[in-house]
């Protein structure tokens, strides 16, 4: 039997703009050889536009994407958690792999402040792509 993919959370306050870039990235690079997930711990109502605007200048359509509330659930349910600046919220579980990107926050920013955040994930998450998919499992 198949060893079962791994599962990836990312998580940000509101899930309106990193998360949202880091598991679209994630899923673009590794399809369905590993589980993604985003959540926020206060989600906004919907995806940041300047980030929606950035994400489609390299083809990924977030336009339908919506901010999720973080769940003890879905840290449960994740192999590794990838938090970026949601501080004392993320519940911790042992056993867990717990990852912080500090990337700065793409919330009030125009699409050419976006750019920059948006290329710096997605080398991070080619980079945990490689590890993931190579690391025996």
């Amino acid at each position: 039997m198949p060893e079962p993919a791994p599962s990836v959370l990312f998580v940000c306050v509101h899930n309106a703009g990193r998360s949202q870039m880091a598991a679209a990235f994630l899923t673009r690079l590794a399809g369905d050889r590993v589980e993604v997930r985003s959540a926020g711990s206060a989600p906004a109502e919907t995806v940041n536009p300047a980030v929606v605007e950035a994400m489609a200048e390299v083809g990924i359509d977030l336009s339908t994407a919506t901010p999720k509330i973080l769940t003890t659930d879905a840290v449960q349910a994740s192999d590794v958690v990838i938090t970026m600046g949601c501080g004392d919220a993320c519940p911790y579980f042992p056993g867990k792999r717990y990852l912080d990107w500090e990337l700065p926050d793409p919330a009030g920013k125009g699409v050419d402040a976006v750019r920059p955040i948006r290329d710096e994930i997605r080398g991070r998450v080619a980079a945990l792509v490689t590890e993931l998919l190579s690391a025996p499992r």
